[in-house]
């Protein structure tokens, strides 16, 4: 828990430079120590599998599973490990989407070094953190009224359907996921239709921009 004269971090980033960066910072406080270094959500959840940690500092766009469903999962699996997003995103679904997962802060990778050690002093005390290129925007109420009254559509589908959405990103057609998945083609188009009831969208080209642009899933 969060009881130790030192705080366990993980860095959960695609780019093995940022973590270096971040790493080298962290370094500098004797209350904080990296404990692992992971490049996608699959290999964070292993790592938590067998090691203990206090905070994630967890980048939203990352191949495979992203962050957004990483803290999902982190949250329901470890409910007191704390997660700071790191992230280039600034619209408000793609935040709403993160404090809806779960997530503790919200920090930009434009934000100041220093901020980066602010954040997570807050967030270690068991506060909210946003961008102060955001705070204007998002007060503590509208984070707990995202968090607490309303779902992300994507924690509502089916491992298969992720699975359907990431080939969709990567431009399989219908055939090619069939043989991919060892599915027919009536199964890939019938999980594909329930994609777009449950994510609300059109067509396929409506279910890249979501998922991509929200940071569900990565190009």
């Amino acid at each position: 828990m969060l009881n130790r004269n030192v705080l366990r971090v993980v860095l959960a980033d695609n780019h093995s430079l940022i973590r270096h960066g971040i790493k080298k910072l962290i370094e500098k406080n004797s209350e904080l120590e990296v404990v692992g270094e992971v490049g996608n959500g699959e290999e964070l959840l292993r790592f938590l599998e067998s090691h203990s940690a206090d905070l994630i500092v967890l980048d939203i766009s990352m191949p495979g599973i992203g962050g957004t469903e990483a803290a999902a999962t982190v949250k329901k699996r470890y409910p007191w490990i704390k997660i700071l997003m790191l992230t280039m995103h600034t619209s408000q679904q793609v935040f709403y989407n993160a404090m809806i997962a779960g997530a503790d802060g919200y920090l930009l990778k434009d934000d100041s070094d220093e901020e980066l050690l602010v954040a997570i002093e807050r967030v270690k005390r068991g506060k909210n953190y946003i961008s102060p290129s955001l705070a204007d925007d998002f007060t503590d109420d509208v984070i707990e009224m995202y968090r607490n009254g309303k779902k992300s559509p994507f924690r509502e589908l089916t491992k298969r359907e992720k699975e359907i959405l990431q080939l969709v990103v990567n431009g399989f057609t219908s055939k090619k996921m069939a043989e991919h998945l060892g599915l027919s083609p009536r199964t890939v188009d019938h999980h594909r239709s329930n994609l777009l009831r449950k994510l609300n969208k059109r067509n396929s080209a409506d279910l890249v921009n979501y998922a991509v642009r929200n940071g569900y899933i990565s190009t």
